[in-house]
């Protein structure tokens, strides 16, 4: 049986434009993150959010990710890009005659062909 403890977590200082204090996530539940005051607190206020979410998980019947499995990638992410940048790869789809989508698509995978390459070289 998981208990709460076997979950890894990240504590990170937060500035204080963001009022101080420390932030905890886990990487096993990209949405249940917390923050306390001091360290202490950030970790009893995190085990509060992910016994939450744990929970919301069972009652909507979808799977509870096992303690350091890095949760479950939805396949889906945002990235923010300079708006020259997303005006030149939207004139390239629409030259190559793709989606904005496929086209990037594209290019992280050749991205990550290209480093898988120069890592085993």
């Amino acid at each position: 049986m998981k208990q709460l403890i076997d979950y890894p977590f990240e504590i990170k200082p937060l500035s204080n434009e963001d009022g101080g204090g420390f932030l905890i996530s886990y990487p096993d539940f990209a949405e249940c993150i917390s923050d306390g005051e001091t360290v202490g607190e950030a970790i009893a206020n995190g085990a509060d959010a992910l016994q939450a979410t744990i929970a919301a998980l069972k009652a909507n019947k979808l799977p509870v990710p096992q303690p350091g499995s890095g949760g479950v990638a939805s396949g889906k992410f945002v990235a923010r890009v300079p708006k020259t940048v997303h005006a030149q790869l939207t004139m390239r789809a629409k030259s190559e005659g793709v989606s904005l989508n496929a086209l990037v698509l594209t290019f992280i995978a050749q991205g990550l062909g290209a480093s898988r390459r120069s890592v085993s070289s």
